[in-house]
């Protein structure tokens, strides 16, 4: 298998301390099913076009620009040497600010995550040096990096044997939760229900597995293209009853816990069967962990 491609190649810096270091997206959209717009009397993939909304005349390419809107209908135009002599050029420098407590990162602020690595065996001892350093207080780097000709705030902490920085959005892309929460209001919960609830929570304790999580939607869509495309019939999917409302707050509470004991157990029934997938991420977290004690 080839090696993956570095997304970004540079520095990274801590005061005096400098290594050679790539970043690799952590995540990835390849394996989503995706579809293209045809022409369905053909079978043919279909182009889109720029059509200006009020002549509906197609645009070619030389004619596009890009317009930011003032006010309703009217716009300024950008210039593309207007737009690039404000673009950040980058030094290719991960220059770290400050070092943070773990907990005190906001996880709404956490946008794209990436695994950085040394560049090459020159600065690995450097790059050991800081990532170790970080571990040992539970602290996370916080620095500024250019990608794509924006600056973006990125969190770096310690991942196995390598780094996980993560992007961070702005204040300014966040909605502010007391639009959403200053109307809820406050009713009277007795402790009845809370010690039930705490029962509920209890039943289905467990420990964070990512594979667990299945896209059933994904794979059902991989299903139909595969009947699709081998000319199997499409049988529509029964929708299931919606379960009769519950008047009462205590029943409800009282009826999951009845249903979430019997669950606990087959949950318990099924652990004692992991798969293979469950069978070597727990055995490369206990590597990882024996590493950490190691270290």
């Amino acid at each position: 298998m080839a090696a993956p491609r570095a997304y970004w190649k540079g520095t990274l810096k801590l005061s005096l301390v400098s290594c050679p270091v790539a970043l690799y997206p952590a995540s990835t959209a390849v394996e989503k099913t995706r579809f293209h717009m045809i022409n369905r009397e053909t079978g043919n993939r279909l182009k889109q076009q720029m059509v200006d909304t009020e002549t509906g005349d197609v645009v070619e390419g030389d004619q596009k620009g890009r317009g930011y809107e003032v006010s309703k209908g009217k716009y300024v135009e950008i210039e593309k040497d207007e737009l690039e002599a404000v673009q950040i050029e980058s030094n290719h420098t991960i220059d770290i600010d400050s070092f943070v407590p773990e907990g005190e990162i906001d996880k709404r602020y956490l946008d794209h995550p990436y695994y950085i690595r040394p560049d090459g065996k020159a600065g690995v001892d450097a790059f050991a040096v800081i990532r170790d350093a970080m571990k040992d207080q539970d602290r996370v780097a916080l620095a500024r990096i250019v990608l794509t000709n924006r600056e973006h705030v990125i969190a770096i902490e310690p991942l196995d044997k390598g780094m996980l920085g993560t992007t961070l959005r702005y204040p300014y892309e966040l909605r502010d939760a007391d639009d959403y929460f200053d109307d809820i209001k406050s009713p009277k919960v007795t402790k009845d229900m809370i010690e039930l609830a705490g029962h509920i929570l209890d039943s289905k304790a467990a420990h964070f597995d990512p594979w667990k999580f299945k896209d059933e939607y994904e794979t059902a869509l991989k299903a139909l293209v595969r009947r699709k495309a081998a000319g199997k019939p499409i049988k529509a999917a029964e929708r299931e009853e919606k379960p009769s409302n519950v008047v009462s707050l205590m029943d409800a509470l009282q009826q999951s816990l009845k249903g979430g004991k019997s669950g606990a157990r087959r949950s318990r029934s099924t652990a004692r069967r992991p798969t293979a997938h469950r069978r070597a991420a727990k055995k490369a977290h206990r590597s990882s962990a024996r590493r950490r004690k190691a270290g």
